[in-house]
């Protein structure tokens, strides 16, 4: 094959890949509506909205240079290598975004969204897979990390948590005795279409981060990669299910999905990496874990109406570390302990920057929406334009 021609499929699978991964801002749209209440399913469309057109634009016009350096690829268009890796900005933004669905002010959120699209990520992203500032230094990272497992969702997380010990719980979510009120889904076929939006664009994910397809070899790894990734939320899936049926003598849709992209999120750290087997216990462990990790996060009374700490956050963290476990390879550079250390250091960068950003924009704008706005809803006070005017919102 002549490199005129390598170069042009891998362009193309790299705008192909770009398309799949747009499918989840879709994705998150419907997943976040279904899940919250009707009365605030208008400002979550538009957060959703804003955070695409926002973090494209602010990662293109700074944060793709403090990443990589110059635009510039040798085996594709520049402009492909681009689109893929801006299509993963806004990713991190809607993990934190849905977190605090139901009691945070747009304007604000869309403030935190530039700052993160071009500053925070793209140093995590420096750090990791770009032009690496930290090279040579004690804090030099040897994590193996193919689609975002820390990059991405771990990221995305630790914002979230810092925005959720900022702006504190929705009003009623939690009695003064210690209860917990359960807020039901308002519209479960959404949260369907989001979650499998969502399983669809991770095929681009993952799949397109091995970077070409032009050849025998690259060809088989992407296959490979995709099919584990599958094979993830397939095991993740079927793990809740049947959990929450010995538990419950019930089959919860809503966390079963959740499960599935737990699944996705904890094999996207190294499904190139693995044999088509242990994805499915890598999968499982990752359904475990949201099972036990909602309650754990209801108990410490951070409130996440999405779930997106214990899908995201928990399985970032879970996911980085089976790359250590499963496919330590000293020779390659990969072991535990890089791992862990590349897991600490984002960690505590991303929450710490996270944290004083959304603090200082808190001070100058409340993130949170006073109790008789949060009574009414997101909806009439933040976008005067209700997503179901014919129904009687529930307060």
């Amino acid at each position: 094959m002549t490199p005129e021609v390598s170069y042009v499929i891998d362009t193309f699978f790299a705008i192909f890949s770009f398309v799949l991964i747009i499918f989840m801002v879709p994705g998150f749209a419907m997943l976040e509506a279904g899940l919250v209440r009707t009365k605030n399913v208008t400002a979550v469309l538009m957060m959703n909205t804003a955070i695409y057109a926002i973090a494209s634009m602010s990662f293109l016009l700074v944060g793709y240079s403090i990443a990589f350096g110059d635009f510039g690829s040798d085996h594709m268009s520049k402009w492909a290598a681009f689109l893929f890796q801006m299509a993963f900005v806004g990713k991190v933004i809607n993990i934190m975004s849905g977190g605090v669905s139901e009691r945070a002010r747009i304007f604000p959120l869309a403030l935190f969204a530039i700052i993160m699209s071009a500053l925070i990520y793209p140093t995590v992203v420096n750090w990791s897979w770009g032009s690496d500032m930290l090279k040579d230094t004690f804090l030099d990272l040897n994590m193996y990390d193919l689609a975002g497992s820390t990059v991405i969702h771990s990221t995305g997380g630790w914002a979230l948590l810092a925005a959720i010990l900022i702006i504190g719980a929705r009003k009623g979510r939690y009695t003064p005795t210690g209860g917990i009120r359960v807020i039901p889904a308002s519209n479960v076929p959404l949260v369907t279409l989001g979650a499998f939006l969502l399983w669809i664009g991770w095929f681009g994910f993952n799949g397109g981060s091995v970077g070409s397809i032009s050849s025998k070899e690259s060809a088989d790894a992407v296959a490979l990669t995709i099919m584990n990734t599958n094979t993830a939320g397939l095991a993740g899936a079927i793990t809740v299910g049947i959990m929450m049926y010995i538990r419950y003598k019930k089959l919860d849709i809503t966390m079963i999905l959740n499960g599935a992209l737990g699944g996705l999120v904890s094999i996207t750290a190294g499904p190139d990496l693995y044999n088509i087997y242990q994805p499915i216990l890598i999968g499982a462990i990752g359904g475990m874990l949201v099972v036990f990790a909602v309650p754990f996060f209801d108990k410490l009374r951070l409130d996440d109406p999405v779930g997106a700490l214990s899908v995201h956050l928990v399985n970032g963290i879970w996911g980085t570390l089976a790359v250590g476990i499963f496919a330590s390879n000293p020779a390659e550079g990969i072991t535990l302990l890089g791992q862990i250390k590349g897991i600490v250091v984002i960690g505590v960068f991303a929450f710490v920057s996270s944290y004083i950003v959304l603090f200082a924009i808190n001070k100058i704008i409340p993130l949170k929406l006073t109790t008789d706005e949060q009574m009414e809803g997101l909806d009439v006070n933040e976008c005067g334009l209700e997503a179901y005017p014919e129904f009687k919102r529930a307060f």
